[in-house]
């Protein structure tokens, strides 16, 4: 589903030419009402014009767009969010883009060089943002985006005024990130490469020409987007490459001992250690950091021997050591079951035969018996209930203390309705929250050698933290919130007094759920309802409000439990379809109280190909594609020669290994296709999945999306690649 900006308001500085004009036409071709600030100043600062920015907005309401200019200063701050105000109502997004130079040697830098680079980068992008701040944080919404830049990251000769502006700009756009995080405002920062007026002086003219603004508008526009839930981070992005920074840092070496004194000579003796990169650690919060600081201050004032890692010192005082719990595997599990387990479990999330539609759930001599695709999570659930995790090592935790914090299954195929299947389990990662600790396990189900499922269970350990670990990681799958509008379907369902009593049959013995004794000492009146069954609740509701009770078209549940719903109440789904997407929130309807947060499922596409569809032609969809392009190349090749002029190399994988190689040549005489690689070297190659190929073609998957998501690389000349539309487009259709 295409990314949209309808309703909002979106204010871009230094929007007359360049990036900033490129991101302000993008924002209004995609619905935004537009505030084009430019001050029409040169390069270096002077002059003023209104000609720039009234340019850019005659563009946008041409193609019908709506947009407004603004001539202000970025050092008037107010008036620019005025003028959007005042216009439309509202701010939504800011990028700050609005930028000079003033290139000088560092010795030859005056004063005025060094104040005007300030004013214009660092200082305008803060008067603006600070006047943006409140009213994005009132209606709870915001994106911000600043603009910094290679020199900031790395230095650059000629450029010390420019380089601290920039990097002064990540400095303050990391710190908004961590005040608008509950507010929903984020903040993230971009390190363009692009040709534009700054660039052209410190570039080759042919260069500034190939890096076209737009390559990095669509990372600007996504990190825009209310989907997007990226926060603090730092990109360098150009050419259509995108890639995300973090800092690094060495294990290092302590150089002193309790009443002793630190010397010159014991840091020269330690730099090798000091400097070495293996195994480094990578801190994501200014928390993490110090707690490597405090550890050392604790070990050494105690007399005991100092760590070369206060990280793992922390840890072992903690109890936790994510060095090493992170990476163990738990020995394979299995699950024997039958329909009685499946039917067992339908009823335990709430089914019944008062409705027909759930009869094919509950009745193994039903001709169309199924599962329900939630039945995943227990299948996989003995990582939990079996105490598997009392034999990790780094992980002397409370067992009492754990909370099950979120859930993500995905179904690689529909559920069998008995049989017995096999786990597999890693910590993937684990995380220091502070207040406690949250353990990741990623647990991969095959039935056979076939992969039918994926869990990942997130706990959190209460008063398990403070080992000095990292706060966030890549390897979690994140919640995402729901749509700010009213909800597509809300499904009101009631559970029965009983309904903990009958899901706990399902494996869950945890008397949390059943014993009022055992609940008080939780500090619960009674005992509560499981928080993987209110997953299993929201699961179905999607599945018979979207998906016509379709199991097949179940792809993959993320949930959040937020709070527990108590045997009687009533479950209150709501529900907002987004493509194929549906968030999800649940409350229980007599409190009104959220238990489930940031949550989604993912379905299959009514008209898709299920799971269980084979593979035609040799085993790859992409066979009939490619025999179809080859046939009308026999047709028209010749013209296709015209019109491309490369050669382009295909890899099709399948299940992570390339199953199949294809050169389509349409550069030499009337142009060829031939299964294998090139006998030369091709132009470009392209590597992807046998699905997604099938989907690019379909028109079902954008190639530009496939690509920023990894699921289609390039390698060769990427601009190539552009041409592909008229070979998939108007060539490939079967």
């Amino acid at each position: 589903m295409s990314l949209t900006f309808e309703g909002r308001v979106v204010l871009v500085t230094g929007a007359g030419g360049g990036l900033g004009r490129e991101y302000a036409l993008a924002f209004a071709e995609r619905g935004a009402s537009v505030i084009v600030n430019d001050l029409g100043a040169d390069t270096k600062g002077g002059g003023k014009s209104s000609a720039a920015a009234d340019k850019v907005v005659e563009e946008i309401r041409a193609k019908g767009g709506k947009a407004l200019a603004n001539y202000d200063s970025v050092e008037d701050g107010e008036k620019l969010i005025q003028s959007a105000l005042d216009a439309f109502g509202r701010i939504d997004v800011l990028v700050n883009n609005a930028g000079i130079l003033r290139d000088r040697s560092f010795a030859r830098t005056s004063d005025l060089d060094w104040d005007l680079i300030h004013r214009v980068h660092l200082r305008g992008s803060f008067l603006v943002t600070r006047a943006a701040w409140n009213h994005m944080k009132n209606q709870k919404f915001g994106r911000i985006i600043m603009t910094t830049s290679g020199a900031g990251v790395y230095g650059n000769f000629g450029q010390a005024n420019y380089s601290a502006a920039k990097l002064g700009l990540l400095g303050l756009a990391n710190t908004l990130a961590i005040e608008g995080r509950k507010y929903n405002i984020y903040c993230n920062t971009i390190a363009p490469v692009a040709g534009s007026r700054l660039t052209e002086t410190v570039m080759p003219p042919d260069l500034v020409a190939s890096l076209k603004p737009e390559f990095v508008a669509p990372l600007v526009l996504w990190l825009c987007h209310e989907q997007c839930q990226e926060n603090g981070a730092l990109f360098e992005t150009g050419a259509g490459w995108i890639a995300k920074l973090r800092w690094e840092r060495s294990l290092g070496c302590t150089v002193r001992q309790k009443n002793q004194p630190m010397t010159p000579e014991a840091v020269r003796d330690q730099w090798d250690q000091i400097c070495d990169f293996t195994d480094a650690t990578k801190p994501t919060s200014l928390q993490e950091s110090m707690m490597s600081i405090v550890s050392v201050l604790s070990q050494v004032e105690s007399g005991g021997e100092v760590s070369g890692n206060p990280t793992a010192a922390a840890a072992s005082s903690s109890g936790i050591n994510p060095i090493e719990a992170v990476g163990t595997k738990l020995p394979p599990s299995s699950f024997s079951y039958t329909h009685i387990q499946c039917i067992l479990y339908a009823l335990g999330v709430g089914m019944s035969t008062k409705d027909p539609d759930h009869l094919r759930f509950l009745y193994e001599g039903h001709e169309d018996f199924v599962c329900l695709p939630s039945f995943g999570v227990i299948v996989a659930q003995s990582v939990l209930m079996g105490g598997g995790l009392t034999s990790v090592p780094g992980l002397n935790i409370d067992f009492t203390q754990v909370l099950h914090g979120e859930q993500y299954l995905e179904l690689y195929k529909p559920l069998p309705t008995s049989g017995t299947l096999t786990s597999e389990t890693t910590i993937a990662d684990v995380l220091d929250k502070g207040s406690g600790a949250v353990i990741l396990m990623d647990v991969k189900t095959f039935c056979g050698d076939e992969l039918i499922c994926f869990n990942q269970f997130s706990v959190f350990v209460v008063g398990a933290g403070g080992f000095g670990g990292k706060r966030s990681s890549d390897k979690a799958i994140a919640p995402l919130p729901p749509p700010q509008r009213a909800p597509d379907a809300v499904v009101i369902d009631s559970t029965s007094k009983d309904q903990a009593a009958l899901y706990r049959l399902s494996g869950d013995w945890n008397p949390l759920h059943i014993d009022p004794s055992f609940a008080a000492m939780g500090g619960f009146k009674a005992p509560i309802l499981h928080g993987l069954c209110s997953f299993g609740f929201a699961a179905r509701h999607v599945l018979k409000q979207f998906a016509d009770n379709d199991p097949s078209r179940f792809k993959a549940i993320k949930v959040r439990f937020a709070k527990p719903v108590m045997p009687g109440q009533s479950i209150q789904t709501e529900m907002w379809k987004e493509g194929n997407r549906i968030h999800i929130q649940c409350k229980v309807k007599e409190t009104d109280a959220v238990v489930l947060t940031g949550a989604y499922v993912d379905l299959h596409g009514a008209a898709e190909a299920t799971p269980e569809d084979p593979p035609q032609a040799g085993g790859l969809h992409s066979e009939l594609v490619f025999a179809e392009i080859g046939r009308r190349i026999k047709d028209t090749g010749s013209e296709l020669v015209k019109k491309v002029n490369a050669v382009f190399g295909w890899e099709i994988t399948k299940d992570g290994k390339i199953a199949a190689q294809w050169t389509i040549d349409l550069k030499n005489g009337s142009g060829s296709l031939q299964k294998g690689p090139h006998s030369g070297k091709a132009d470009v190659t392209i590597t992807v999945s046998d699905e997604d190929f099938l989907e690019v073609v379909q028109g079902k998957l954008n190639p530009q999306k496939a690509f920023f998501s990894g699921k289609l690389k390039v390698r060769g000349n990427i601009m190539l690649s552009q041409k592909l539309e008229i070979i998939l487009k108007d060539h490939a259709k079967l």
